[in-house]
């Protein structure tokens, strides 16, 4: 479980600091997949660049079980980001290595284990995210689902027990994005990690929210799960959640049919 405590964070912008996150506190859960949302410059990147320890914020706690991030050494850092998986937007993969390669990279540097351990769990890391056979190709030579799964499967060969991914549908079309969501969905579920995931994809949040944090303007502006999302009474969050046409004909239907999973 990581924690985040009133975190408060600012720039410096044309010789004046610029407050971006606003006394933000919220629980991201073991076991389930949790997505930050949020419109473009709402501050859900820099939210998760602090949580991540990329940036330290101005005020407040990032507690990782307990563990408190923003009092850490280098030392502790480092030792902290081992239990810690990135998949990253644009996959990231090293287009000189094969998927086996890149996805033994991880281990190489930081588990101290032998070659042929190291080859044996990236392999299972590769059949688990059902790319078996694909061991030797090069990223040039896989399609955007495929480079997206080489990525999960090397942001879990070390086992991690948190796991971020940074809009993993970015450039995928809907079939592969459900194809991902899907297998990350499993992966959380199955291991028990902490998944944070930060996304636009409406459809990622109706189809694997099951903790959502909604930051605007650099608030908090909401928290939830995508069967509470449709009927909450909030107009930034509606405006974001219904600025598409699919969506705003699902909140018709709802409209008119009184449709409430509440009651």
């Amino acid at each position: 479980m990581i924690e985040v405590q009133n975190i408060k964070k600012s720039f410096e912008e044309d010789g004046h600091r610029r407050e971006v996150l606003h006394g933000i506190s919220a629980t991201f859960y073991d076991g389930k997949t949790n997505l930050i949302i949020g419109q473009s410059g709402s501050g859900k990147t820099v939210l998760v660049k602090n949580i991540v320890g990329l940036f330290k914020p101005d005020e407040g706690h990032v507690l990782y079980d307990g563990r408190d991030i923003t009092v850490m050494d280098t030392r502790q850092l480092k030792e902290l980001r081992k239990e810690i998986g990135m998949l990253f937007q644009g996959s990231a993969l090293f287009d000189s290595e094969t998927v086996l390669g890149n996805v033994m990279f991880p281990l190489m540097m930081f588990s101290g284990m032998s070659d042929e351990e190291q080859r044996e769990r990236a392999q299972f890391c590769i059949d688990r995210v059902n790319l078996t056979g694909s061991e030797a190709k090069y990223p040039s030579e896989l399609s955007g689902g495929m480079q997206k799964r080489a990525a999960i499967a090397r942001a879990i060969a070390l086992n991690p027990k948190y796991l971020f991914c940074d809009e993993p549908n970015s450039g995928l079309d809907p079939k592969t994005s459900i194809v991902i969501d899907e297998l990350l969905s499993d992966i959380t579920h199955e291991y028990g990690i902490t998944t944070i995931i930060n996304t636009h994809d409406m459809n990622s949040v109706m189809g694997i929210g099951e903790n959502i944090v909604f930051v605007n303007k650099g608030h908090l502006g909401w928290v939830g799960t995508k069967d509470e999302i449709y009927d909450v009474d909030n107009d930034d969050l509606n405006n974001f959640v219904y600025a598409t046409d699919l969506f705003r004909d699902v909140r018709k239907y709802r409209l008119v049919h009184g449709y409430n999973p509440g009651k």
